[in-house]
């Protein structure tokens, strides 16, 4: 049953991640914050602000991805924490990632490149890429 739990909150923290700075990311607030309601105000404005500040991190990143990444563990860690408290919550916790997850795969990402006149196009979405030629360190 652990498994279970731990499972499902790292589902969600994917979801809350994944949503920050894209079209999804209100909704998901949304739904995440509802799940905290059980714990009061203040906890729910404060889990709020938390929220707030990390999707500003993602948003104003060089690297979304690697912000992303780093926040991960700290939502999968929260999620947890709140389904141990109040386990009647994993079917809300499960209907936000079920909802949410096929939204997410539905974003898609498009990058024309075209190189002309003996051209080379260096191109990468979602991360960093070195290119090294010949003579250059």
């Amino acid at each position: 049953m652990e498994q279970e739990l731990v499972t499902l909150a790292e589902s969600g923290a994917a979801v809350v991640v994944g949503a920050m700075a894209t079209d999804l990311w209100q909704s998901v607030k949304d739904g995440t914050l509802a799940l905290f309601h059980r714990l009061g105000r203040d906890r729910q404005r404060t889990v709020a602000e938390q929220l707030d500040r990390n999707a500003e991190l993602v948003r104003d990143a060089d690297r979304p991805e690697e912000a992303r990444r780093a926040l991960f563990a700290f939502w999968a860690l929260e999620l947890a924490a709140l389904l141990r408290q109040d386990p009647e919550l994993r079917p809300e916790l499960a209907g936000l990632v079920d909802e949410f997850r096929g939204e997410q795969q539905r974003l898609a990402y498009t990058q024309n490149n075209t190189a002309h006149d003996r051209g080379t196009v260096y191109a990468v979405q979602h991360g960093d890429q070195r290119v090294v030629r010949n003579g250059d360190s």
